[in-house]
Formats: structure tokens, C-alpha cells, sequence
């Protein structure tokens, strides 16, 4: 890979206060988990045939969320590029919860 489009790649935002670490780790565990604890609820309030039935269309609809929630905050030259849940949900808080400047960034301004 060149050096130049390296350059050009903004990496994921760290957090640093503990609100912003707190969301981005309950929006992680909604993308990780949310399709199985729709699942047990469903199984608990109905029969496991609906149960599995909703896995199936929870997996559709959450890859649905992840990937408008990956495009809506992942700056597009760096969408062909692989994330895990734990990287959408920084950029996601970073860019639309959180808005934490620090010191690099107030040099660049």
C-alpha cells in the first residue's frame, strides 16, 4: 500500500471521558449481542419456532443497523475497509454523541 493513502486514512477517534466509553460499550454489545437477546425474549414470550424464526430476520435486520450506522459516521474513503463492532461504535459516539477536542486537535486549528 502507498505511503500517501495511508496519509490520507483518519484512524478511529479514542475516547476519553467515561460517558462517551460508556455508550460506545452499550452500542457495541447491541451490535454484538442484540440479535440473540431479541431471540431468548421472543423464545420467553412465545415458542422457539418464533424464536428462530426471529433470529433469522434479527440477523438481516441488524446487519441493516451496522451498516447504516458504519456509513453514516465512517468518512467514505475508508468504507471499503473492514471494522469491528467495537470501531463502529467509537466512531459512531465520537461523531455524533461525543465531540472531545484535545490537544492535537487544537494544534491543527
Amino acid at each position: 500500500m502507498n505511503h500517501e493513502i495511508l496519509e490520507m486514512l483518519e484512524s478511529t477517534p479514542k475516547l476519553h471521558s467515561k460517558k462517551c466509553k460508556l455508550i460506545s460499550f452499550f452500542i457495541r454489545i447491541f451490535l454484538q449481542f442484540g440479535i440473540y437477546i431479541i431471540a431468548l425474549i421472543i423464545w420467553y414470550l412465545q415458542d422457539y419456532f418464533i424464536a428462530i424464526a426471529s433470529l433469522i430476520a434479527s440477523y438481516i435486520v441488524m446487519g441493516i443497523v451496522r451498516s447504516k450506522i458504519r456509513n453514516s459516521v465512517i468518512p467514505p474513503k475508508q468504507r471499503e475497509y473492514q471494522y469491528s463492532d467495537k470501531e463502529i461504535a467509537d466512531w459512531f459516539v465520537a461523531r455524533e454523541f461525543c465531540f472531545e477536542t484535545t490537544n492535537k486537535d487544537l494544534e491543527v486549528l
